[in-house]
């Protein structure tokens, strides 16, 4: 847990400049706590009803439940609340980028390793190759969101929110067996695909 813990003192130390501020909020997303997944965010209102927020997204793991889910996320969004800034319904607009090395929910199972001909491959023992496929590469991120800002009481909150764009990603994908490119390219792929790319419930503490 130690290297978890670094980089949460890393994220902590990349805010600490912008929560100097009244009115600012500090908030950590509790749906991702229990996987050792941190994301928190800094949002500061710049106007009655529009607030700016900056957030980071970690997964450290190498290897989670025997995947790969390492990625590492910044967002910069934009709020407009209906009512007041940090109070009830609301709707966003935002921008991400990520660094990741993870597999994509459609190579979760491992597959058969075929040749240029289709067949399949054989190891030296005479069995059929089979194994996993992962992704690492860049993702650019621009979408539309929205929440519902709970207010239980002067500095304490409940933030709900989701938010979905289109996606810009380049990637090389590779072999989970022996880490070679099972893409045939020898540069970037890209792919582009409107995803949901944001959700949770963020615990919310006010600085007065």
């Amino acid at each position: 847990m130690s290297f978890m813990l670094k980089d949460f003192s890393l994220l902590i130390g990349l805010f600490s400049a912008t929560i100097l501020s009244a009115q600012t909020e500090l908030k950590v997303n509790t749906v991702f706590v229990p996987m050792g997944i941190y994301n928190i965010a800094v949002e500061k209102p710049v106007h009655s009803k529009i607030s700016l927020q900056a957030e980071a997204f970690v997964s450290p793991w190498k290897s989670f439940l025997g995947e790969n889910l390492q990625m590492y996320m910044g967002t910069v969004e934009g709020r407009y609340y209906f009512k007041e800034t940090g109070n009830k319904w609301y709707v966003g607009t935002y921008l991400s980028m990520a660094a990741f090395n993870l597999q994509k929910w459609n190579y979760w199972s491992k597959m058969t390793v075929e040749d240029e001909n289709g067949n399949p491959e054989l190891l030296p023992d005479g069995s059929v190759r089979v194994t996993e496929r992962y992704q690492k590469g860049l993702a650019f991120i621009w979408g539309i969101s929205g929440g519902y800002h709970f207010v239980l009481d002067k500095k304490w909150g409940l933030d709900v929110f989701a938010g979905a764009g289109f996606t810009q990603s380049l990637y090389k994908g590779y072999y989970e067996d022996n880490n070679e490119r099972y893409d045939g390219a020898t540069k970037w792929n890209k792919s582009g695909e409107v995803l949901p790319t944001r959700a949770g419930v963020m615990l919310t503490y006010r600085l007065e």
